[in-house]
């Protein structure tokens, strides 16, 4: 069984890797080649304003409601590689003794602390991108990436 479950996290890590980039490809533009994570980088309301006017002056596309659903689509993402990664370390850390065990669990543990922050950063960039945007915010959400 837990066989099983380790594969069908695999998958689903892997294909959210897919969805997330198929999602976020309008997001890459010439003032954010970075796409989604220029919004997470952005330590201020002033840096987030510019890549959200950035992402609005798309003619092709509406690149805010697709920022959105690439934060959306994220939590259930952050749920798979959270978890992916938590059995990957708890497998290493069970097939050793000592530090490489001790640290392979510390790993796990952080693994879901990674996937706990990924929600308070989705959190702060769906805010921005609702037009609820200071430096409080975007400085918090950029320190929970």
């Amino acid at each position: 069984m837990r066989k099983y479950f380790f594969l069908f996290v695999s998958i689903g890590t892997l294909l959210m890797i897919i969805v997330m980039q198929q999602t976020g490809t309008t997001l890459k533009t010439k003032a954010t080649p970075h796409g989604i994570l220029d919004l997470e980088f952005a330590s201020t309301s002033a840096k987030a304003a510019a890549v959200i006017d950035a992402w609005k002056k798309s003619e092709i596309t509406d690149n805010i409601q697709a920022a959105k659903l690439n934060t959306e689509l994220d939590f259930i993402f952050l749920l798979f590689y959270a978890i992916f990664l938590q059995q990957v370390c708890r497998s290493i850390a069970g097939l050793h003794k000592g530090a490489i065990r001790n640290i392979g669990l510390v790993l796990a543990n952080g693994a879901i602390a990674a996937g706990v922050l990924d929600i308070f950063e989705n959190f702060g960039m769906l805010l921005m991108l609702h037009g609820y945007s200071n430096n409080t915010i975007a400085l918090l959400t950029f320190s929970f990436r």
